[in-house]
């Protein structure tokens, strides 16, 4: 698979350590930056770069990283065709997660829906947030879970598409 990466300086030395992990996996990544660290530079310069990619269908899939990966995913959804979901670190839900009533307790489920329901193609990682353990668990699960093919999750992300 070929992937789209890019970040802002605080997860430069993540994405940095990402890139190898993935390409480990046998993935071949597309770095569109930065190249060097610079405290001062601005998301979107290397964001809208690799959603682009992702969008035309350049690269299959992204992954971006930031401080919180808020703003990051914010750039990213903002081109038709790019559906980013963030991503913080394991969690386990409090309450009822499905619509039949089933509860999770796996610390990954949102990794898994955002793929299985809506076949998110980014995933933007908030690097303060997550340590790089979690990250290469996160990531490769991510990489790993197909998307559903449920007609209501294809309707919906359709509409998303549309705008």
């Amino acid at each position: 698979m070929t992937i789209a990466l890019a970040s802002d300086h605080a997860g430069f030395e993540q994405l940095k350590q990402l890139e190898k992990f993935l390409e480990g996996l046998g993935h071949k990544c597309h770095n569109f930056g930065p190249v060097s660290l610079r405290p001062d530079d601005d998301y979107p310069d290397f964001i809208f770069p690799a959603a682009k990619a992702v969008a035309s269908g350049g690269c299959e899939r992204g992954i971006i990283m930031g401080r919180s990966g808020e703003g990051e995913a914010m750039a990213a959804n903002r081109l038709k065709g790019v559906r980013c979901a963030v991503f913080y670190g394991p969690a386990v839900a409090r309450g009822i997660v499905d619509a039949r009533g089933r509860t999770s307790h796996d610390p990954y489920e949102i990794i898994r829906l955002v793929r299985q329901h809506n076949d998110s193609n980014m995933l933007s990682l908030g690097a303060s947030f997550v340590n790089f353990e979690d990250i290469k668990n996160a990531v490769k699960l991510w990489l790993e879970t197909p998307f559903s093919n449920e007609d209501r999750h294809g309707r919906r992300n359709k509409k998303l598409d549309e705008v």
